[in-house]
């Protein structure tokens, strides 16, 4: 069965990035959740399957490594790209040691962004999202 509507996760603690996250990707073909930390990011993913999950590292409550790591314990493979604005080889290290799909440091352009998420998406579902080389 082919794959028609994705369904992505965006936690971030940035409202605004957020947002305009849900903007870049829904006229992709996306179906978009946003959580505001990874406590909120992990109860959503408890709720519903996702296809692929975007998070920020440093996030009040629980980082996005910490969420990962979570989902990970719970048998999860979801693929998963962190962010991080103040990315370093240690942030690194651990994200290869819990499977994290991809690393990005912050500020990310769109193009990188849409970029690595059509990457996964083609090579984890054979997925192309109609529009993902499209301007915004």
């Amino acid at each position: 069965m082919a794959l028609e509507l994705p369904s992505l996760l965006i936690t971030d603690d940035d409202r605004d990035f957020r947002e305009t996250l849900r903007g870049v990707f829904e006229p992709r073909g996306f179906r978009t959740t946003l959580a505001a930390d990874g406590r909120e990011g992990l109860e959503f993913v408890r709720q519903s399957n996702f296809h692929l999950l975007l998070v920020d590292m440093h996030m009040p409550r629980m980082t996005g490594l910490e969420m990962v790591r979570r989902l990970r314990e719970l048998h999860s493979n979801i693929p998963c790209i962190l962010l991080s604005a103040a990315l370093d080889e240690d942030i690194c290290k651990q994200a290869r040691q819990i499977e994290v799909t991809s690393v990005l440091s912050k500020p990310v352009t769109f193009l990188q962004l849409t970029g690595i998420v059509g990457q996964v998406m083609r090579e984890r579902y054979g997925w192309t999202p109609p529009a993902l080389s499209g301007g915004n």
